[in-house]
């Protein structure tokens, strides 16, 4: 059946963040064994595949905005998961990922890889990787605005 998209119970925005919180409910309690949850994840899994970035450069890979990766990252620093080192020009601030960050990730992965699995079995393959496109495509539009 087809949705009116000018129905306010429709909301794109909405109905994204209500999906959004209920996986990372799910994923939040794979990871709790060590003490992770799913952004702290996928901030992980970011700087590990970029490598030393800037805080500003991670913000626009993760679409976020710069104040809130601030906040995600300090959990991460404190935990000496994550490093910051402020170049110097003191407005540069680039973010590694510790060794010890590098170990929990290989710890994280098999429990995130067991929900995802889960979750993928649950929606279907196909389906899935559909909404994958989907929100990728979704995403790049919504940046060109």
């Amino acid at each position: 059946m087809l949705k009116d998209p000018s129905d306010c119970t429709m909301c794109t925005l909405d109905h994204l963040r209500k999906a959004t919180r209920a996986v990372a409910l799910i994923t939040d309690a794979a990871l709790a064994p060590v003490q992770l949850k799913s952004t702290q994840f996928s901030l992980l899994v970011t700087l590990d595949k970029c490598g030393d970035i800037a805080l500003g450069q991670l913000a626009k890979v993760l679409v976020m905005e710069r104040t809130t990766l601030t906040r995600n990252i300090k959990p991460l620093i404190a935990k000496g998961l994550v490093i910051r080192k402020i170049e110097q020009d003191k407005r540069l601030r680039i973010l590694s990922i510790t060794e010890q960050g590098k170990l929990a990730l290989q710890m994280a992965q098999p429990l995130w890889r067991e929900a995802q699995l889960n979750l993928v079995e649950k929606f279907g393959t196909g389906r899935w990787s559909d909404l994958l496109d989907d929100l990728n495509f979704l995403t790049k539009e919504a940046q060109k605005l």
